[in-house]
């Protein structure tokens, strides 16, 4: 079992910064892909970035690309994801994810359904 809290989200208003966090917790996860995506209300759950925890070349959504960083401290089994230029688009329920699968491409790491286990989510909210 894996088990995945964030922590981070907040009000903030546009052009400002926060940093999200996920803890995992449980079995080991030096193969995991691990992924954020989030949900605006209305809308279907979208993909935001990627990362596989042994390295590799992170995936973004071009919605955030060069504004979102997604970013890994394997000492402390967290994973993060900094979010500078926020817009009010960016509002939405922020979920953590992991692939236990180990494989990582960018087809599969935006597919919602390759992921085994979720956090709670964090709500994220951008004023204008």
């Amino acid at each position: 079992q894996v088990q995945l809290v964030e922590s981070g989200g907040g009000l903030v208003q546009a052009g400002d910064s926060l940093r999200l966090s996920c803890a995992a917790s449980g079995r080991t996860f030096s193969s995991y892909v691990m992924g954020w995506f989030r949900q605006a209300p209305g809308k279907e759950r979208e993909f935001v970035t990627a990362l596989w925890w042994s390295g590799g070349t992170p995936y973004y959504a071009d919605s955030v690309k060069g504004r979102f960083t997604i970013s890994s401290d394997n000492a402390k089994n967290t994973v993060y994801l900094q979010m500078n230029s926020l817009k009010p688009e960016d509002t939405a329920v922020y979920y953590c994810a992991a692939d236990t699968s180990g494989y990582y491409s960018r087809p599969r790491a935006m597919r919602s359904n390759a992921y085994d286990y979720w956090g709670q989510g964090t709500q994220v909210t951008v004023s204008s």
